[in-house]
């Protein structure tokens, strides 16, 4: 059933690659989409937000059941010498969600074409903004569009797996995402006399040394946690003999539990003010919650597993969570949802080499195959 829309798909695949926008700024993508959406004759369109779209097949009919892509891209200068290489300077799709639009038009164009098959209303959620935080996701969700839905389904190509890959498992799939940003307030004077200055580079690399010990040493290492400091900054190339009044450190953290996330956010309070009242120094923190963990629903994923296993067998895989974060979970935190990663990656080593969010990211066109009739199935057959 896939070659029948295949062309299309890749034909708007390759257009939207040329042609990326940012989270909260995808106002030409959404026309594309509702341009689209609009020539199907069983289809009713709803601007849910500015720039997010849904097509609706079966209004009415049934239980209510969504599949969902994200269409945002990145600000970053593509690099990957393609021919539908980004026409935008420092935006580009190096995330897959060009694939994840493209492949959900093409299930609705088979949803439109084949309405008789389909016992249930069907929602093709195009969701803005998944790239930057607090997301669309929870945006479009805030409104009560999906109270009383009975169950969402999401993927992601995923170009770290061998194209047919299908990661689908229980639980937490992706990590809480938070990140913070610190200005560490010291006293500024000359080298020569550190005696009579507050060195905020050396505050700053004290409290990052006793970050380590967070991951380390204060939390069990059979729970996933990462906390990597990606910001240091202090001072100026040319004024070595001057140490600086303050300086900037900025982070993420990411956790599955929620315990987890409030512990670690409080150990990183209290120890920045403990190192700071040791130097005399004050600081400020602005620490931001982010993405929650997208939480699979135990049920469902045996039903999306059931599906799988009837028409690919042999290529379900059960992988750690992902410490990536990832707005679906506003989905999943109000409806009984499932998130499957689908590999994209080709089926030889060094095919694909560049990971996601790379400026020289690329996908197996191929593996779009694989969503297509994963979606397809799931809208389907769910009773």
């Amino acid at each position: 059933m896939y070659e029948k829309y295949r062309e299309k798909i890749i034909t708007d695949r390759r257009y939207l690659h040329e042609h990326p926008e940012l989270s909260f700024e995808e106002f030409e993508t959404a026309q594309y989409i509702r341009d689209i959406l609009t020539t199907l004759k069983h289809c009713e369109v709803v601007e849910l937000t500015k720039t997010s779209t849904v097509g609706i097949f079966n209004k009415g009919k049934g239980k209510k059941l969504g599949l969902r892509a994200d269409i945002d891209a990145l600000p970053i200068q593509e690099a990957h010498n393609i021919e539908f290489k980004s026409t935008i300077d420092g935006k580009m799709h190096a995330c897959g969600h060009d694939g994840h639009t493209s492949i959900l038009l093409g299930v609705a164009r088979y949803i439109n074409d084949h309405i008789e098959e389909f016992d249930n209303e069907v929602n093709c959620i195009f969701q803005h903004a998944e790239e930057k935080i607090p997301g669309g996701a929870r945006e479009m969700v805030a409104t009560g569009f999906f109270d009383d839905f009975d169950f969402i389904y999401g993927q992601h190509l995923m170009s770290t797996e061998k194209t047919g890959v299908i990661d689908i498992k229980s639980g937490p799939v992706t990590a809480n995402s938070d990140k913070y940003t610190i200005k560490i307030q010291g006293k500024g004077g000359h080298a020569s006399q550190p005696e009579h200055s507050i060195d905020p580079i050396v505050v700053g690399a004290a409290f990052l040394l006793s970050l380590q010990t967070i991951v380390s040493r204060q939390v069990s290492p059979f729970d996933p946690v990462v906390l990597s400091n990606t910001v240091f900054q202090a001072g100026v190339t040319g004024a070595e003999n001057i140490i600086p009044d303050s300086a900037t450190l900025g982070g993420s953290v990411r956790t599955t539990t929620i315990e987890n996330r409030k512990y670690v956010k409080s150990k990183i309070e209290k120890q920045l003010k403990h190192v700071c009242e040791m130097y005399n120094a004050s600081y400020e923190l602005d620490y931001t919650v982010g993405y929650a963990a997208v939480q699979n629903n135990a049920e469902k994923v045996e039903y999306v597993k059931s599906v799988v296993n009837r028409i690919y067998p042999n290529n379900i895989v059960t992988r750690k969570p992902l410490m990536g974060g990832e707005d679906f979970s506003a989905f999943s935190e109000t409806v009984p949802s499932v998130y499957a990663i689908i590999g994209s990656g080709g089926d030889t080593p060094g095919q694909y080499d560049y990971p996601h969010h790379h400026p020289k990211f690329a996908l197996d066109e191929d593996s779009f195959e694989y969503g297509f009739n994963i979606m397809v199935e799931v809208m389907k057959s769910y009773e």
